[in-house]
Order: C-alpha cells, then sequence, then structure tokens
C-alpha cells in the first residue's frame, strides 16, 4: 500500500471511526440514561427526546392525568372544584415526582404539595399568554417544569399547573453530558492508540530496521538481512536499500578474492622469475669465474641465458596483456575472416614449432570453404598458442599428439583441440578457466606459468561472443571445445520489375 493511501485512510480513520463509536456510545449511554428515567418517575412511555426537551418529559411522565386535565378543562371545568376528582388526580402525579396546583380567580383553591404557595409566587411575574399546555421551568432552588392548563369560563380565570421535579434528572441530565464528554475522550484515545500502532508498525518499524541497516553498514557488518514485507515507498526504499547491502556485500566478497589472488600471482611471479633469474646470474657466474674454457661451452652457456631470457620476457608480455585484457582496454581489430584460409595458416605455423619439440600435429577441417567467422586475427591466434602451449607443458607420452578439428552447423563453428598429455584432474575441470588457478600444485620452473594463460583463452574468446570448454581424462588427455559464431551474408532484397 503507498504511502499516499496510508495517509488517506489515517485520515478517515480519524474523523469516521470516533464519530461512530461516539454515536454507539451515545445510544448506550442515552439507553442507560432513559433505563433510570422510567424507573425513578415511574414512566413508561419516555423516548429519547425526552434527554433533549425537559418540557416533553411532563408530556410524557404525565401524559394520562395531564389529557384528564385537558379533557376536563374543555368539557368540564366545574370539575376542577371537586376536591375527589383533583385529588385523584394528584395521587397519581405524586408517583410521577409531580403534584397538581389549583388556582380559581387568582386564589389557591387546592395545593398538592407544601412548596405551591413558593412556586406560585415565582409564577406570578410570568406571562404565558393563557396558552393551554405553555411549559415554564423554573431553575432556582427548586428546579421544577410547570405546565399550564387554562379552564376559565364565564368571566371566571382558572388555572391549573401541573408542577414535575426534575431534581433528580438534573443530575442525570448532567451526567449524560459528563458520561458523553467521558466517552469522546476515551474514543480518541482507543483511536488514536489503534492508528498510532498501525503508523509504527506500518513505517516507523521499518525505518527502525532501515537505522539499524544504516548503523551495521557503518560498522562493517554486511552480513545480514533486512525482512521487510508490503508495497509502500519505505518498504521498496528498504528492499533498495538491502539490494545496495547485498551488492556491497558482493563488492567486499570480490575485492577479498581479488586481494588473494593478487598475492598469489606476486607469489606465482616471484617463483617464475626467480627461477630463470637465478640460472642467468649462475651462467653469468660461471662466464666471470672463467668456467667456461672454450667456445662450445660458451655458446651453451649463451644460448641458456638467451633462452632464460626469453622466457622472462614472454612472462612479462603475458602480464601486461593480462592487466590489459583484465580491465577492458584491449584494442580488438573485428575482422572478417575466412576459417578455412586463417587455419591452414595457423596451423602450418604451429606446425614447425611443434615439429621441433617432438610434438605431431593433426588436422582436420570438414567445415564448407567459404565459412566465416568475424574475429580479432592476433588474439584468435593467441588463444590457439596458449592452448597448443599448455598441450606441450604437460606432455607425458613419448609420442605426443595434438590434434586439432574444426565443424561446424547452421550457426556456428567448432574448433576442438585434443592432447594426450596427462589430462586434468575432475575436481580441477571447473576451476581451470580462473584466474591464477593452477592444477600443478608444486609450480616447478618447468610446468609453472602463472595461471592466468587460461583464464586470458577464456576472456578473448567470451570478448569473440563464443564460449570455451573443457573435457579431460587423467592420463589419457584433454579436449578444449571452442564455439564461435558464423558470420552471415546479408541477403540482397530481390529486385521488383516493373511492369
Amino acid at each position: 500500500m503507498k504511502l499516499s493511501t496510508k495517509l488517506k485512510i489515517s485520515f478517515a480513520v480519524l474523523i469516521i471511526v470516533p464519530v461512530l463509536l461516539f454515536s454507539i456510545a451515545l445510544v448506550l449511554i442515552s439507553s442507560l440514561k432513559l433505563r433510570e428515567i422510567k424507573s425513578s418517575f415511574n414512566a413508561n412511555n419516555t423516548s429519547y427526546e425526552t434527554l433533549i426537551n425537559p418540557a416533553a418529559l411532563v408530556s410524557e411522565i404525565c401524559e394520562s392525568e395531564y389529557n384528564k386535565l385537558l379533557d376536563a378543562a374543555e368539557n368540564e371545568p366545574y370539575l376542577f372544584d371537586d376536591y375527589g376528582f383533583v385529588d385523584e388526580i394528584n395521587s397519581e402525579l405524586s408517583k410521577r415526582s409531580s403534584f397538581l396546583i389549583v388556582v380559581r380567580n387568582h386564589e389557591c383553591v387546592y395545593s398538592g404539595n407544601d412548596r405551591a404557595q413558593e412556586i406560585l409566587s415565582l409564577l406570578e411575574g410570568i406571562d404565558y399568554n393563557g396558552n393551554t399546555g405553555a411549559g415554564i421551568y423554573l431553575g432556582d432552588s427548586y428546579q421544577v417544569i410547570v405546565n399550564v392548563i387554562d379552564f376559565g369560563t364565564n368571566g371566571n380565570s382558572g388555572q391549573a399547573y401541573v408542577v414535575m421535579c426534575i431534581d433528580k434528572l438534573v443530575p442525570q441530565m448532567k451526567m449524560l453530558i459528563f458520561d458523553g464528554v467521558v466517552g469522546i475522550v476515551l474514543i480518541l484515545i482507543f483511536t488514536s492508540g489503534l492508528f498510532i500502532t498501525w503508523i509504527y508498525k506500518e513505517t516507523v518499524s521499518p525505518i527502525n530496521k532501515l537505522k539499524l541497516a544504516t548503523y551495521n553498514i557503518k560498522n562493517g557488518n554486511l552480513d545480514f538481512e533486512m525482512d521487510v514485507s508490503g508495497k509502500d515507498e519505505i518498504s521498496e526504499l528498504c528492499r533498495d536499500f538491502d539490494s545496495m547491502r547485498r551488492r556491497l556485500q558482493e563488492n567486499a566478497e570480490e575485492k577479498i578474492k581479488i586481494d588473494a589472488e593478487n598475492k598469489e600471482l606476486i607469489s606465482n611471479i616471484s617463483h617464475d622469475l626467480k627461477t630463470p633469474i637465478t640460472a642467468i646470474k649462475g651462467y653469468v657466474e660461471g662466464i666471470m669465474d672463467g668456467v667456461v674454457d672454450n667456445d662450445e661451452k660458451m655458446d651453451r652457456y649463451i644460448k641458456t641465458i638467451y633462452n632464460k631470457a626469453c622466457d622472462m620476457d614472454k612472462l612479462i608480455d603475458e602480464l601486461t596483456f593480462y592487466s590489459k585484457i583484465d580491465t577492458d582496454r584491449v584494442p580488438y581489430n573485428f575482422t572478417r575472416l575466412n576459417v578455412t584460409d586463417y587455419f591452414n595458416d595457423c596451423v602450418e605455423e604451429i606446425g614447425m614449432e611443434l615439429e621441433a619439440e617432438g610434438v605431431r600435429l593433426s588436422y582436420d577441417n570438414e567445415i564448407n570453404p567459404d565459412t566465416a567467422i568475424v574475429a580479432d586475427p592476433e588474439q584468435l591466434k593467441r588463444v590457439i598458442n596458449n592452448i597448443v602451449s599448455n598441450s606441450v607443458k604437460y606432455k607425458d607420452k613419448e609420442q605426443s599428439v595434438i590434434d586439432i578439428r574444426i565443424t561446424e552447423d547452421k550457426n556456428s563453428v567448432f574448433i576442438d583441440i585434443e592432447d594426450n598429455g596427462r589430462g586434468i584432474d575432475a575436481k580441477d575441470i571447473p576451476f581451470i578457466f580462473d584466474r591464477f588457478y593452477r592444477t600443478d600444485s608444486s609450480r616447478n620452473s618447468a610446468k609453472g606459468g602463472s595461471g592466468i594463460g587460461l583464464s586470458i583463452v577464456k576472456k578473448i574468446i567470451e570478448d569473440h561472443g563464443g564460449t570455451i570448454t573443457a573435457e579431460s581424462t587423467p592420463e589419457v588427455g584433454t579436449i578444449m571445445h571452442i564455439t564461435m559464431l558464423k558470420h552471415k551474408k546479408l541477403r540482397p532484397e530481390p529486385r521488383r520489375i516493373s511492369d
């Protein structure tokens, strides 16, 4: 859920939920108060209107007696002079905290309560315009509501006053207001609590996780994971932050690996350079000490020194090229190569070198003479030379054989280079193309090397859009499988012959 949606929901919750809960609470509280009023005033016809219109309370509570008095005022006004009639009415009213006062020609002829005279004195200054049913509230020490019934006839004035004591009702009304205020406060506290809990869970909790993650990263700890659910902006930020953390962790692990490889490279280079330098130093010291006493021996010493220097130069060239290819600074010169012509020349050149090493070269080309690829001739030759050099380096048979086979399918050219050397253990096959990996742990001078030859081969082939894999059987030999994409000629669109 988006953060903007959460804010909208929060706004709605803060408005709708309190109003809804307060309405429910108000109905419940009002129901309780109505029960109390019914119990206190012995009234069965009270309604919610009673709580907001106290004047209506008299009519509802004293409805039966009030109707009798109205009927008498309209039809039989002489009944108000009948003590039995008015006393019976007063007896019923007294059950509802009410009483009756009858006034004829401004004189009290019937008093249903000892407070009648005081109430009449308060009513003298009030003009109700002779309206029967008028409700008058006296809010001094009495707290009563007086309903007036006018029954005057033939020039004689007459008023019946139904007096309801609301001293019990007022506290209940006050409690209703107090309960309402308390209800509003409790509802707001409840709603706010729910809202704060939801906001904390959905917003503050992910922020706290993000804060903890930044603290861990600041202290160099990248080995943790942020478990964040949700689809809002903060959750997405946390997931992006966790992705950054994983990237940093990968970079840190890669740096540790590179540092280890660099240390191993330095160790390998130190060993591989030390061997020819030691040999050169020994032969030079022999010449300086006069050990060489004839031209033939001198010639052998000089050739040996030259060969060792060439080995060092080759190693330095290999390292220089690796540095360029590892940082993608090799200026490839891609061109269209005819596979048959290119490998015919390449095999002829390699064959002469292998013949000098006592290795027999076999070459089999089964592709169409017109098949072409797009490649850098110099770098592709480096690939072939590196693989062949490895085969020569690890030969262990009296008659070593290297077989180069070239085949094709519809889209690719396959180059297989096979030897009958000592092979590679199955556990080493997955790693032979890794930087600085060496299957020869002894690193003797004859078969050492920097361990970057095959990694260079793989990088060059991949930069050409191809793949290289190895297959080997110990004591039987090794096959390198190279796959490269064919160069496809664009077919010219057929010309349309106009009518």
